[in-house]
């Protein structure tokens, strides 16, 4: 066969060779043992959160080692594709703030130096690797139909064969002569490419998996095609030549994948690259509600599984990293403890301590993250949070907190920037409720959280004496020794240790008192101080409560 007269008779309009292809696309200049890493989506929907997992596992390896983390867009499957599925993928990404250092950066724009970074502009990078290889006899032209391939699968059914696929007696163009695979072109048939496997049945490969050490499985021995009849790169010929062109060192990738790696390392060898790192994370899983067995989040049953999810939930994008990373590194939470202000991006994080086996997706694990990561924030940053979120998910609470800004952030600072802040927000979706009682416009009375050891001519002599104390100029000791000098002469005492050594002698103890006020003011049994919500209530709403409330208990 003369390959080299076979590679024009395919590849008439391809004149470049992988040699410019090399010079154009150069090694990176890089510090010794940078790490230079790609996440690679298809724009076919949302982002899941296991891809949000995945690219920050991708950027932050780059991050830990000086390399670089890129972002490619692998479009070749154009049946799959959805419109603007590039945008959402951003948009995805740009909602939690994992950036990368090149690649694509919305609808048909990128940066970097070695786009494009979109597949589907990239055939022509494709074409003449597929012409070179040709030329070396590594790969042919393939005319079976559909119909042939679904006749070969039967037959092979039928004697019991170990491995399906085209290989072996059963690639029946791999031995046409040049004059035979003329004709057929000229008669216009339609054929693909592909690949001339030259595994052993028996043969084994052996690769170190930087995540699950090292794994052995059989030679690829499988024709694969490499360009499909509309001259569209295979997923798997594609990755190769643009894992080698854009020079990433380092595959990271879903478990999924380990059945690909030696098809995907016969081709790195039989088009001269050099074979990247591989490391295969493994699936975001969640517990089954139904049996509770371990599954992989689903993208039909699980909302949280989009990551606009947590967007419209108002999860801080925080929170959300801050979690994943306790799911990816297993010391990442000491790192935190030891580091508790430090930005994530400058955790050291090492692909070795990640877990092999399922990682655990906990929505109550995510909110306890959540809180922490809030109850650390200024009130500055949760009201700038806030307003931002409600502009988008929730008018009325936008138009409270944009008109009165500095009693917004008031309200949120009670109880906040202190050694032990409290932890009662775990998603902006929260806030609402969470402060309604400031508000006229939301507050509803309720005072049915009124303490059940009182009776309502208790309750209403608490209140009705506490009208007549009450000074807003009051600074808060002063505050709560009025509350304490009430409680004798109401038959309570104002001394919690003494109820509790001898309850039959009070009617309650100080904290019913401040429970009473409490309940009558703000219709919650739990809330922040309560003194600083009754100075930024102000006078007039407080007495107003406290009447409507022993009207309401009559």
């Amino acid at each position: 066969m003369d390959y080299e007269a076979l590679s024009e008779l395919l590849f008439p309009d391809i004149t470049k060779t992988p040699s410019d292809l090399e010079e154009k696309y150069p090694p990176r200049q890089l510090k010794e043992n940078a790490r230079v890493t790609r996440f690679a989506p298809s724009p076919t929907g949302y982002l899941h959160i296991g891809g949000l997992f995945g690219a920050l596992t991708d950027v932050m390896t780059a991050k830990a080692t000086g390399g670089v983390a890129y972002l490619r867009i692998e479009d070749t499957d154009k049946k799959r594709e959805i419109e603007d599925g590039v945008s959402a993928i951003i948009n995805g990404f740009d909602a939690f703030g994992v950036g990368f250092d090149e690649g694509v950066t919305g609808f048909g724009t990128e940066k970097g130096d070695y786009g494009p970074y979109t597949q589907s502009k990239r055939v022509e990078i494709y074409k003449t690797v597929a012409k070179d290889l040709v030329k070396k006899g590594l790969a042919y032209p393939c005319f079976c139909t559909a119909e042939e391939l679904t006749e070969m699968r039967g037959e092979q059914e039928k004697e019991g064969t170990a491995i399906w696929g085209y290989f072996g007696k059963w690639a029946k163009c791999r031995d046409l002569t040049f004059d035979e695979i003329k004709a057929k072109i000229d008669a216009g048939q339609p054929y693909v490419l592909r690949f001339r496997a030259n595994g052993r049945e028996d043969g084994k490969i052996i690769f170190d998996d930087i995540i699950r050490g090292k794994i052995e499985m059989p030679e690829n021995i499988i024709d694969e095609v490499l360009l499909k009849s509309d001259g569209v790169p295979t997923y798997h010929f594609a990755h190769v030549c643009d894992d080698h062109f854009m020079r990433t060192t380092h595959v990271i990738r879903g478990e999924e994948w380990i059945s690909s790696v030696p098809k995907h390392i016969a081709l790195f060898k039989a088009c001269g690259f050099k074979v990247p790192k591989y490391a295969h994370t493994p699936q975001v899983m969640k517990i089954d509600e139904e049996d509770g067995s371990k599954r992989k989040l689903s993208k039909r049953k699980d909302p949280e599984a989009a990551v606009s999810y947590f967007v419209e939930e108002g999860f801080p994008k925080e929170s959300v990293l801050e979690y994943l990373l306790t799911l990816l590194n297993s010391n990442f939470e000491d790192w935190r403890r030891q580091n508790p202000k430090a930005d994530i991006f400058s955790f050291p994080f090492n692909l070795k301590k990640m877990s092999s086996s399922g990682c655990l997706f906990d929505l109550v694990k995510l909110t306890d993250v959540s809180k922490n990561v809030i109850s650390v924030m200024t009130a500055r940053q949760v009201y700038g949070y806030v307003l931002k979120w409600a502009e988008k998910y929730d008018g009325e609470l936008y138009s409270l907190f944009k008109k009165a800004p500095e009693y917004a952030k008031n309200i949120l600072n009670i109880d906040r920037e202190n050694p032990k802040p409290r932890k009662d927000i775990a998603r902006w979706s929260q806030v609402k409720e969470y402060i309604s009682y400031f508000y006229d416009e939301l507050y509803e009375a309720d005072f049915s959280g009124m303490p059940e050891n009182l009776s309502k001519e208790d309750i209403g002599a608490v209140l009705e004496k506490y009208i007549e104390i009450y000074d807003e100029n009051d600074g808060k000791d002063e505050w709560f020794g009025k509350i304490k000098e009430m409680c004798e002469p109401l038959g309570f005492t104002p001394n919690v240790k003494e109820y509790k050594k001898n309850p039959e002698s009070y009617k309650g103890h100080v904290g019913d008192v401040s429970t009473v006020i409490r309940v009558a003011v703000t219709s919650r049994t739990n809330t922040p101080d309560l003194y600083m919500i009754l100075k930024l209530l102000g006078r007039e709403r407080v007495i107003s409560r406290i009447k409507a409330a022993l009207n309401g208990i009559k």
